[in-house]
């Protein structure tokens, strides 16, 4: 695998080499190398570009990587990966009672001067007592972004959403969500993490609607800097007595005494922002 090709998949995947288990690599438009186990079948769409992840019942304990590479300018992807768990549903469908965490990171790097532009979208549907863990990162590197996610929660269900953002330059990030609980005790939180440097702009659209007895958080910080804009606008919608729902946002810079604090620790001002800017976003 040549080195840019190594060094990516550490920054998208925290992968050294060739992942383990199954895993799936795309680069540059076309299937660079695929494995399946014995519990996790990759299978290459035959109408659409993409693939089928097929996980059998009661498989625990195994991972999958479906990093996409992209080394030269002027690719526009547009894939279909769909995961079939259970009882084989088109998108992430997550049956009764079963556990998924799914991880998603964007990195870019490179002198070249195309725009890195990825615009994400995930859907996931949620059975009795099935949960999922979302949590999706963008640090650098992607000039712009729109994602969008659609969550509906069955009864007993829960979702957990986290995502961290640093956006710099003239960069744009979108995130807009659509988060239905249905079911009796279906509950979700949402964690948004972000900074802002330079000249870049975010907005974020977290919206849960609760239709049951359910609960919902949905908890928005942003930093910013510099000449940066953030927009928070998180939506609430009860239609039902017992949802009971709640959202926070708040938007501000890094506070000089934080700052100071490190400095007499012996760190210049611009390792102390750094310093505080990753343990913010970790």
């Amino acid at each position: 695998m040549a080195q840019i090709d190594t060094r990516l998949l550490r920054e998208i995947a925290e992968l050294e080499g060739t992942p383990k288990g199954a895993y799936n690599i795309r680069k540059n438009g076309k299937l660079d190398s695929r494995a399946s186990t014995a519990n996790i079948q990759i299978i290459s769409k035959e109408d659409q570009p993409g693939i089928d992840i097929h996980v059998k019942p009661g498989t625990r304990g195994e991972s999958i990587h479906i990093p996409v590479i992209i080394t030269e300018s002027g690719w526009s992807e547009l894939v279909y990966n769909d995961f079939f768990m259970h009882d084989g549903l088109h998108t992430f469908h997550v049956g009764a009672n079963s556990k998924v965490r799914y991880v998603e990171r964007h990195y870019g790097e490179g002198e070249g001067t195309g725009a890195r532009i990825m615009n994400p979208q995930t859907v996931v549907n949620l059975e009795k007592g099935a949960s999922i863990q979302l949590d999706t990162s963008q640090i650098r590197g992607v000039d712009s972004t729109r994602r969008y996610t659609k969550v509906t929660v069955g009864e007993g269900a829960e979702a957990v959403i986290t995502e961290k953002l640093l956006t710099h330059g003239k960069q744009f990030a979108e995130s807009e969500m659509d988060i239905f609980l249905e079911g009796e005790e279906a509950s979700a939180r949402v964690i948004s993490r972000s900074v802002a440097q330079d000249g870049s702009e975010q907005v974020f659209y977290p919206r849960v609607v609760g239709n049951s007895h359910c609960f919902g958080h949905v908890q928005c910080d942003a930093i910013i800097m510099n000449q940066a804009k953030v927009k928070a606008i998180p939506a609430i919608s009860a239609n039902h007595t017992d949802a009971q729902l709640i959202h926070e946002a708040a938007i501000g810079r890094i506070a000089g005494d934080q700052i100071l604090k490190l400095m007499t620790l012996g760190l210049t001002e611009a390792e102390a922002e750094e310093e505080i800017l990753n343990g913010f976003l970790r």
